[in-house]
């Protein structure tokens, strides 16, 4: 678009400037001439009054002289006999036109312009006392008839092309106007495509534009309310299902053997599987919010509904470091959802009276990341790699491997990362690494190599991380 407007502008400004300044170019090479010969009748009408009195050659001479045409040597006179003195005409100085043109403007009595070599001859007729016409020529050279023409061209072509690139600008920058809020629309609704939910468009340009541009962002927020409702209603679910589905999975290995037994294992756990399977599938629907949320607030929130299953089971629980707001570039339903998988895993793998703790350590500024740690007292995880792989959907019976997976997925959308160590209450240590400028400190190499140096020699046997 911004060429097209470019090119039309160039056409029209050419064929304008073509119109106007051609016909003007003309104007003043004629212009030129007449002045040209408009002077040179002016110096040949100066002899009239000189001839009308008298032909004597010495006094002509000094009148032909005292022109600028005759000082120059442009100037001759050509007087004719006398009727009553035959042989007593003569010319007086160069004479460069055809005699026939002389012959010529003497019978026909008035002024023309004849061919001469290098320019032009003015032949001015002028009757003599004696009824005889003399003729005085007048020489006009070519150079004298273009005077000043070049120059004259020259400053309408530099004009005309001042204006064509003059107008060449002008439409570019107004095509850059048109253009740039078209292309930063175009370019929003690819990225909101991708997935990034939180791009916007400025509204500004033409009037269509602004309202094209208000309408994509109306669309746009609309979008991030729909998903946002349908992500909060799934972590609601979540929320309110794993708490009874652990305390029936908890009475249903206190009930012994028998096939009644076994019946209600079998659909408690079918129905935990069918839980992941809910929550997986609303999972896989990421969304961007650039905002983010206060994880200490979410893990206040999250450590208060897991409390009372805490107590019920004799468990102590510490919590540090969320007295005060720290700001994550997490949404706060991903957030609740990674600490509830989290949580979910020590209650579900470690025996009832374990003590477990949640720490939040901020960075600040010089780090530029948050790390959570979930530790516990359990014991231990005999291979965290298979744990973490079953993030990958190769989880053995009975489990989904979506508990590690979600969090990873979490700590990786901020250029983060997840580990396995050994914590200071002797079992397992998930430390959750989320980096605040969206770009993490490590490759996804060095994450693994570092998971795998961190995570040796656990005791634990993976099961639901």
């Amino acid at each position: 678009m911004r060429w097209a407007l470019v090119k039309v502008c160039l056409a029209v400004t050419a064929m304008v400037v073509v119109a106007f300044a051609v016909p003007l170019g003309l104007v003043v090479k004629e212009l030129a001439r007449d002045r040209a010969f408009a002077d040179a009748e002016r110096q040949a009408a100066t002899i009239g009054p000189a001839l009308a009195i008298t032909t004597e050659r010495a006094r002509l001479q000094r009148a032909v002289a005292s022109t600028q045409a005759g000082g120059d040597g442009r100037m001759a006179v050509h007087v004719p006999d006398d009727p009553g003195e035959p042989g007593s005409g003569y010319d007086l100085g160069k004479s460069r036109a055809p005699k026939g043109e002389l012959t010529t403007a003497r019978r026909l009595g008035r002024a023309s312009v004849s061919d001469a070599p290098g320019g032009y001859a003015l032949l001015q007729p002028t009757a003599l006392s004696s009824g005889q016409v003399a003729v005085v020529e007048v020489y006009v050279p070519r150079a004298l008839v273009t005077s000043g023409v070049t120059t004259s061209w020259l400053v309408l072509a530099g004009v005309g092309l001042a204006l064509i690139v003059g107008a060449v600008a002008i439409a570019d920058r107004l095509g850059t106007r048109l253009v740039r809020p078209a292309g930063q629309l175009a370019e929003a609704a690819h990225d909101l495509g991708r997935g990034e939910l939180g791009v916007r468009v400025p509204e500004d340009g033409p009037a269509e534009l602004r309202a094209a541009a208000t309408s994509f962002n109306s669309m746009a927020d609309q979008v991030v309310q729909l998903l946002a409702s349908e992500r909060e209603l799934a972590a609601d679910l979540s929320h309110r299902l794993r708490t009874p589905l652990t305390v029936l999975r908890l009475n249903a290995a206190s009930l012994g053997e028998g096939p009644a037994a076994e019946q209600t294992r079998a659909a408690v756990a079918k129905l935990e599987r069918e839980v992941d399977q809910i929550i997986r599938t609303a999972r896989q629907q990421k969304t961007h919010t650039p905002s983010g949320c206060d994880a200490s607030e979410v893990i206040r929130e999250r450590m208060e509904f897991w409390s009372a299953l805490a107590e019920d089971e004799d468990r102590t629980v510490r919590l540090a470091g969320v007295d005060r707001t720290v700001r994550v570039p997490v949404a706060r339903p991903e957030l609740g959802a990674a600490l509830d998988a989290l949580l979910g895993n020590v209650f579900r793998h470690t025996p009832e009276g374990t003590a477990f703790a949640v720490d939040v350590h901020d960075g600040g500024d010089a780090s530029n990341s948050v790390i959570i740690l979930v530790s516990d007292a359990g014991p231990g995880i005999a291979d965290p790699d298979a744990a973490l792989r079953r993030g990958h959907g190769d989880g053995g019976p009975g489990s989904t491997g979506l508990g590690l997976d979600i969090v990873r997925r979490v700590a990786e959308s901020t250029g983060g990362d997840l580990r396995i160590g050994r914590s200071v209450l002797g079992g397992t240590e998930v430390r959750v690494w989320l980096s605040l400028n969206g770009g993490g400190l490590a490759g996804p190499g060095q994450r693994r190599r570092g998971r795998k140096k961190r995570t040796r020699g656990r005791t634990r046997e993976p099961a639901e991380h």
